[in-house]
């Protein structure tokens, strides 16, 4: 006979068995190499933060972490990829802010932040205002005066519609009230000899590719987007140290699995990521392409996420920004 008690009973059971065979899971959990699809080209700073990581991770655990590049559609390509997959830990998506801006450019897409939860997050490597060492402006305040005095006459890379390259200096424009023609190139290396020859005024450029143009004497740094100042250029100030704290734009990196994924496997990559993070040789290859440290709990990258959703949602809108 049924009875309330027994109900119970066979409720906690039943609880138990599925809360142990889930930690069960977990703990054998990777039995098999593991994918991690970086939606952007391979030898890409995504790519390199992704491999840095894993490759820690795949010492830790004894298991392969397969990075694989899966290039196309601004990021669309190989987040769709992922999104699709089963949620059982073994397919990963390289994250980045796309994931984020995206949904707000193109149309008809078949996968949005829902689609996904956070491992964790893994780095960043800032971006650096620079303009040609002939401009004759020596500050961020200096060129927006420059740029005042002269609407509609400098020219600024843009290395692609919803890069963290381009928004930024959308979100800068907005925020200054300058008016500066935006040239399209396709990615920012292609930009850098008009930049270097003063056919192209300003960039927000990677720091990677920006600190040798910038110590060769060929770029003069501005200002960086970042909370803290950068140890290969220690004398450029942050942007808020410059004035201009509410256009500070971060990019940031890190990997995240589809939605559904059990929430012992999410915990276990996050402490794997957080522990990589502390590897001094994982901080050496950061820091060598000009990354920052990130880290921390999943649910602050998944706010993070939610965040720089209605943000850029905003901004998009504000200042008519489509896909390429």
């Amino acid at each position: 006979m049924k009875t309330p008690i027994g109900n119970l009973v066979r409720t906690l059971c039943a609880a138990f068995m599925l809360g142990a065979a889930a930690f069960a899971h977990a703990q054998a959990y990777p039995s098999k190499p593991v994918r991690l699809i970086v939606p952007y080209p391979a030898g890409g700073v995504v790519d390199l933060v992704a491999r840095a990581v894993a490759d820690k991770i795949s010492q830790t655990w004894g298991q392969v972490i397969v990075v694989e590049p899966r290039p196309g559609g601004n990021g669309n390509i190989g987040a769709e990829a992922v999104a699709i997959a089963l949620p059982d830990g073994y397919t990963l998506l390289a994250a980045a802010p796309f994931i984020a801006v995206n949904p707000h450019l193109y149309s008809g897409l078949k996968w949005g932040p829902k689609n996904f939860v956070s491992a964790g997050l893994t780095a960043s490597p800032p971006n650096v205002w620079v303009v040609p060492a002939s401009l004759p402006v020596k500050t961020l305040k200096e060129f927006v005066a420059y740029a005042k005095a002269r609407p509609g006459k400098l020219n600024a890379v843009n290395p692609g519609n919803g890069t963290s390259n381009h928004l930024g200096q959308e979100l800068f424009w907005e925020t200054t009230g300058i008016d500066i023609v935006n040239v399209n190139y396709k990615g920012q290396p292609p930009a850098i000899p008009d930049l270097l020859s003063g056919q192209v005024h300003v960039a927000l450029m990677t720091n990677a590719l920006a600190v040798p143009q910038i110590k060769a004497g060929k770029l003069r740094a501005l200002a960086i987007s970042s909370p803290k100042r950068s140890k290969e250029l220690p004398d450029v100030p942050t942007v808020a140290e410059a004035g201009y704290a509410d256009t500070m734009v971060l990019p940031w990196y890190g990997i995240v699995a589809p939605a559904g994924t059990p929430k012992e496997i999410v915990t276990r990559l996050n402490t794997e990521i957080n522990k990589a993070l502390k590897s001094p040789d994982v901080i050496d290859r950061l820091e060598k392409i000009g990354a920052q440290i990130f880290g921390g709990s999943a649910e602050e990258m998944d706010t993070l996420i939610k965040t720089e959703y209605e943000h850029w949602g905003k901004l998009v809108k504000a200042r008519g920004i489509k896909a390429d």
